[in-house]
């Protein structure tokens, strides 16, 4: 009966986000804020704009408008310390980048399925504050082709962001290094991070990682002192994210994570279940972006709930205030330091002990 039991609850999809979250608490922009803003909007909108580097066709599409969302560009303008040219170059870079990376091309659900197939990245879940969980899986590495796998990491990416609700715009990332893992190699890792690194400026919610073996340790252990400290908030190795108040049970999966959510990865019956959550809310956000005008700066809060609001600032996270977990931005983020550890984490294992420089009997304390 116990076994029945066990069978009957076991989880298979996952779920859109819950309808109760923690809210952060966001402040107003100041004023010379409000005016970069303004002028990042105004180049992107000016009659005749082009995309740098694109020789044709490099007006802007309908998915790189709907992209440039108001909160996008002050992420930008947060990720290179508000200086508006900054901002704007690294905004076009981004642009291109999507194009020739096959962001609208050729990196669909069809071509990318091969390398879901053992469940190595799941998304499943939300934190507390309606942040979708990341869920890398290094053991479950099943391909050797580079390319893909990078192509893979983003496109996972894409969903994250897909199911972000209102005032939700970073995830909290799991990673288990659990069992022996066939890690990716240094050039593929480094790849990963300059994507991360250049264009995707304050996705980073939380970074959360359990059975972290010995080499990562060092590794981790060597770069701390040249993380931001705001950064180093955001990593937590061997949290109990329920009793951490990360995540709620309900929330996170029950092997390795402590929650009572029974999940098991069924390929056919997750796979197809995510592509389909992921599309259905986005073509219903582009529907409503559409009829809240489909141009440049509109804000994701707006077409995500259907409703047209005043510009919120995008988030960030602080130490709690209070027990309610009411969070407040107390200062700008060097993001170029926050993303240069962040989702490249189960691919360190791959790392030689002499490209650390230390010699193998030192003993490195965990961070």
């Amino acid at each position: 009966m116990a076994l029945l039991s066990e069978m009957s609850d076991k989880v298979y999809k996952p779920s859109p986000p819950p309808k109760e979250k923690l809210k952060i608490s966001l402040p107003e922009l100041k004023s010379e804020q409000i005016t970069m803003q303004g002028k990042i909007q105004e180049h992107f909108t000016n009659a005749g704009y082009a995309i740098p580097g694109i020789e044709k066709g490099g007006e802007l599409m309908e998915e790189e408008k709907f992209w440039l969302s108001y909160e996008c560009q002050l992420r930008y303008l947060r990720a290179t310390k508000w200086k508006v040219d900054d901002a704007i170059k690294r905004l076009e870079s981004t642009l291109k980048w999507r194009r020739d990376f096959g962001l609208y091309t050729h990196i669909t659900p069809e071509y990318i399925e091969p390398e879901a197939i053992t469940g190595k990245e799941i998304l499943f879940g939300y934190d507390v504050y309606g942040r979708p969980g990341f869920y890398m899986i290094p053991s479950r590495q099943n391909t050797t082709e580079a390319t893909r796998q990078i192509e893979f990491a983003v496109w996972m990416l894409e969903r994250c962001i897909d199911l972000m609700d209102e005032d939700v715009e970073s995830l909290s990332l799991l990673i288990n290094f659990a069992d022996k893992a066939k890690n990716p190699s240094m050039s593929t890792s480094r790849t990963v991070l300059s994507i991360l690194q250049n264009h995707y400026p304050e996705r980073l919610g939380k970074a959360l990682v359990i059975n972290v073996p010995y080499l990562v340790n060092m590794f981790f252990k060597l770069i701390t002192p040249f993380i931001d400290p705001i950064t180093v908030q955001k990593l937590k190795f061997n949290p109990d994210v329920v009793k951490d108040g990360i995540f709620a049970e309900d929330q996170v999966m029950k092997d390795f994570w402590g929650g009572n959510m029974n999940f098991e990865y069924d390929h056919e019956k997750y796979w197809p279940a995510l592509v389909n959550l992921c599309q259905t809310r986005k073509l219903k956000w582009i529907d409503e972006w559409k009829k809240l005008g489909g141009k440049v700066g509109i804000c994701e809060s707006d077409y995500k709930t259907g409703k047209s609001g005043q510009p919120a600032s995008t988030e960030a996270e602080t130490p709690k205030k209070d027990e309610a977990n009411t969070l407040t931005l107390t200062e700008s983020l060097d993001e170029a330091a926050i993303e240069g550890v962040r989702v490249p984490l189960p691919s360190v294992t791959s790392l030689e002990l002499e490209d650390l420089k230390l010699d193998s009997t030192e003993q490195v304390a965990s961070p």
